[in-house]
Order: structure tokens, then C-alpha cells, then sequence
């Protein structure tokens, strides 16, 4: 959209030192000052993976309810989340009625050894054998999401100067708190008007929240019910879109780390259109966390742009607000 505060980076660029990599720190900057949110280019994501996901996905959102039923989940779990079970306003204090959406998750797989922690958020996969391809393609998916999100956090290092030189130790101040990170991946599915019926008053695909880890990383479809950003500025505004992006928003967590300075990525993707009555989208998204028991500390003045904030702990952090959102 002409005159978005959502910018365009292109990570080779970044990856190529000098001059170049500082346009692309600034652009950084400015943009997650302004809406949180960034457009990606130069990622390197294998171009076929995210349409056989998706179809692979769809299949899976066709069975019959029964069937999904079986690998049914509450919100933070692992498998299928049903419609009625998220709203994602809640997170923002304001009661609406549940999201009309429906999700499969995986999240990641790498436990510590500690029942109480591993089965909140390491709990093993549920994989439908329905659909058994889908286990591969999620896994292949995640696991290059993975690796990008810990470029982007080097990259977001580097925009607020707190890095050294790419191959430094302390290149990436994040690394010592990712070396287990806690994440969970969530493929959403965007039923029809004609399968959902009238939206209710306030009632969003997803309403309006922000994320509460360190980046989310979205690979989506664009439509009239689609994706929206708040920006101070603008207000809310359709986000841009270019296919041959990734779009990518902090979280809460990173808002905290930054003391303010980036604001996490206000946004909400619009109910079903009734000149649109038959679109049905699917959205791959990312979340990205750190270890379960990193402390964060936010940066002082004049980077950060609030003092006196104290540390806090990832998980419980995290815990606290997906709590908040779930329905009963």
C-alpha cells in the first residue's frame, strides 16, 4: 500500500557488510518503530515448500469434524485447535466472540528433561495419519523457520548497534538466550461466509492482539478478509504484500527487550467478506520465543526508550498471555 511505515528489507543485502547492511539496519529501525512489522526479501526459503504445505493443510481441514476431533488440543497445545476455542481481543483486555478460525500446531521438540516444563512446552507432536504427508512438509517448514528467525534476531541486534561483527560471540546478544527456544508453529485455516455464517458484532478471523515472542514470521495469502496493521500514524491499514515476501512482526517479548523502542505488531486479520463469500484462505505462521527460562533484560536509555523496567522470565511471560486468550 503507497505510503506504508512497513518496510522492505532484503537480508542479502544485510549479509553483504558495509554500507548496504547499514540501510538495511535503519530500515529495521524506523520500521518496527512505526508498526512493528517488516517485509522480507533474500530469506531463502525453498520457493515450492510453502504451496505443498498448504495443500497438504487443506486436505487436513476437509476431513470430517469427527475425524479432526481426534487430534483435538486446547490453545498452546499440540494438533488441531477448533473453531470457538481462541480469541485472540481477549489479550487486549476486550471480550469479542471466538475467532473463526481453525489451526494445526506443532511446536518445537527439543525437551530439558523437566516434567513440568516439557510437557507445556516441548509436548510431543500429534501428526494425523489421514494426512501423513503433512509431518514432513511442517517439519521441513519449521525447521527453516528456525534458522531465519535467528538471523532476524541477529538482525534486530545489529539495527539497535548492540552487536559486534557478524562472526563475533557476541554478534546476536539473543544467542545465549536461544540456545533451547521455545517456539510453536500454527497453520491457520480461514473458512468461507457460506461455512461460517454472519460474523457476530466484534467478531474478527482473528481479533485485534498482538504476539507475545520475540519475531513471528508469516507466509500468507492475501484477500479481502485479510491481515491488517495498526500503526500510530495510519491507524489500521491492509498490510502490504509482495509474494515473494515473508512478513515478519516482534512480539511482546522483543517490545520489552527494546524498553518501547519497537512496539510489538498490533494487528488482526478481518472476518469473511460478503463480496468475498467464497475465499478461503490458509496463513503459515511462526512463533518465535527463547528459552523457556531466559531472563530478559530490557536495554537502558537511550536505546530503550523506558527505565527501570525489571527483568522477566520468557515462559512466564509467554504462559500469562496465552492464557489470556483462551475461550472459557
Amino acid at each position: 500500500m503507497t505510503g506504508s511505515p512497513i518496510h522492505t528489507v532484503d537480508l542479502t543485502a544485510w549479509r553483504s557488510g558495509g554500507a548496504a547492511a547499514e540501510s538495511v539496519c535503519a530500515a529495521v529501525d524506523e520500521s518496527l518503530q512505526k508498526a512493528g512489522f517488516l517485509l522480507v526479501t533474500g530469506h531463502g526459503l525453498d520457493p515450492d515448500l510453502p504451496g505443498a504445505l498448504r495443500a497438504a493443510a487443506r486436505r487436513f481441514f476437509a476431513l470430517p469434524y469427527d475425524v479432526k476431533e481426534r487430534y483435538s488440543v486446547g490453545v498452546g497445545g499440540r494438533g488441531w485447535i477448533g473453531p470457538g476455542k481462541e480469541a485472540n481481543g481477549f489479550s487486549e483486555g476486550t471480550e469479542t466472540p471466538p475467532d473463526l478460525k481453525e489451526t494445526f500446531s506443532s511446536g518445537a521438540q527439543t525437551p530439558v528433561g523437566i516434567p513440568e516444563v516439557d510437557d507445556f512446552w516441548f509436548a510431543p507432536d500429534v501428526w494425523p495419519t489421514e494426512v501423513p504427508e503433512l509431518r514432513e512438509l511442517f517439519t521441513a517448514w519449521t525447521s527453516q523457520m528456525k534458522r531465519l528467525s535467528d538471523d532476524l534476531l541477529e538482525l534486530m541486534a545489529a539495527a539497535l548497534g548492540l552487536g559486534g561483527s557478524a562472526d563475533a560471540v557476541d554478534a546476536n546478544p539473543f544467542r545465549g538466550l536461544a540456545s533451547n527456544p521455545t517456539w510453536t508453529s500454527n497453520i491457520n485455516h480461514y473458512p468461507p461466509l457460506h461455512d461460517v455464517g454472519a460474523p457476530e458484532p466484534g467478531q474478527f478471523r482473528i481479533g485485534p492482539h498482538t504476539d507475545f515472542g520475540t519475531v513471528t514470521i508469516l507466509d500468507r495469502e492475501p484477500g479481502a478478509g485479510g491481515l491488517q496493521v495498526y500503526s500510530d500514524d495510519g491507524g489500521w491499514a491492509d498490510a502490504p504484500w509482495d509474494p515473494e515476501a515473508l512478513t515478519v512482526n516482534i512480539g511482546d517479548i522483543l517490545e520489552y527487550w527494546s524498553a518501547g523502542r519497537w512496539p510489538a505488531g498490533r494487528h488482526r486479520v478481518l472476518p469473511p467478506q460478503p463480496d468475498a463469500p467464497a475465499e478461503d484462505l490458509v496463513s503459515l505462521i511462526y512463533f518465535y520465543e527463547l528459552d523457556h527460562d531466559a531472563t530478559v533484560v530490557p536495554v537502558s536509555p537511550p536505546i530503550g526508550r523506558r527505565s527501570g523496567l525489571p527483568p522477566v522470565v520468557s515462559g512466564d511471560f509467554i504462559r500469562q498471555r496465552l492464557d489470556a486468550i483462551t475461550v472459557g
